[in-house]
């Protein structure tokens, strides 16, 4: 049966900001001990530091409270493994998030030496989560936002920093990812077209992770016992986790040829690569536009 989505901070036609999380003082400053103490011992994974085997903390100026708020929403509307959030707060322009050290491994490791039965099983696994995921009713009158309503975050689309939004539609959000443009007679047909597409009507956003590179799936032996990194998670139309999850970095080449078999591309945005060559034929001939923003247009 579908959730209906009622986040704590409600939508406001004005910036939402989510909120910390059981940030007493006693939380804040025992985190920030353990981690002068802990931070040249103990190991790391990019911005976080395992304090212990079973505690984690993700902390730095490029990561939100609505990440730890999201995870939260995850956990109590899905059935997804996500780490438990113990606390979150931010400290001299730097977030940190204190959670649970979901036990397993990247999914990326040793990928390709498994075997295709065992890699099917997996995926399987996978996109009945996407799935679980899927059902979840967005709130009314929500747009293209964090899960709080607020600023999305995502450091692969280009702008003036690493935040942008919250949108009130769809359609506003497209025509931020084409740097303002709007079709014209003094545009490319095959642009003019893939812009009509875009202005349609659209259905209701869907929630999405943003980034479910096999680097951010957590598994234990044939299992996936966790899905992590959702600070670029939020509200969004449906293509966009087919979108973000398809454009591999290269440490990940290998993902591009799975995301079919947990993924559905909705069909919404014109002729799959076709378009994205279209646009990037145009937007870097127009210099509006750098690589990496035409890659995050639907495909």
């Amino acid at each position: 049966m579908p959730h209906i989505a009622t986040p704590e901070n409600s939508l406001a036609p004005h910036t939402v900001h989510s909120q910390p999380i059981n940030a007493t003082a006693y939380r804040r400053v025992l985190t920030l001990i353990a981690i002068k103490l802990l931070k040249r011992v103990r190991k790391r994974s990019g911005i976080v530091l395992f304090l212990s085997d079973k505690i984690c903390v993700k902390y730095g100026s490029y990561t939100t409270l609505a990440e730890a708020s999201t995870m939260q929403f995850i956990a109590k509307h899905t059935s997804i493994p996500v780490p438990r959030v113990y606390c979150a707060f931010q400290h001299k322009n730097r977030t940190y998030i204190v959670m649970e050290r979901i036990p397993g491994e990247s999914i990326s490791n040793g990928w390709l030496k498994r075997l295709e039965p065992v890699r099917a099983r997996m995926l399987e696994q996978l996109k009945r989560m996407i799935e679980d995921m899927r059902r979840i009713l967005p709130p009314e009158g929500v747009g293209v936002a964090n899960v709080d309503g607020g600023p999305l975050f995502d450091c692969r689309v280009p702008g003036p920093s690493n935040s942008f939004g919250p949108f009130n539609t769809i359609h506003d959000f497209h025509q931020y990812l084409r740097g303002g443009l709007d079709g014209g007679p003094q545009h490319e047909p095959e642009f003019n077209k893939f812009v009509s597409q875009q202005d349609e009507a659209w259905p209701a956003p869907v929630f999405t992770h943003g980034d479910l590179s096999s680097l951010n799936i957590l598994a234990s032996g044939d299992r996936i016992v966790g899905i992590v990194d959702w600070e670029s998670a939020g509200w969004y139309p449906s293509y966009w986790e087919y979108t973000t999850a398809w454009h591999v970095n290269p440490y990940n080449e290998f993902w591009r040829s799975e995301v079919d078999k947990f993924l559905t591309y909705a069909q919404r945005a014109g002729n799959g690569k076709a378009s994205t060559q279209i646009l990037r034929r145009f937007l870097m001939r127009q210099h509006q536009i750098s690589t990496i923003s035409a890659l995050y247009l639907p495909r």
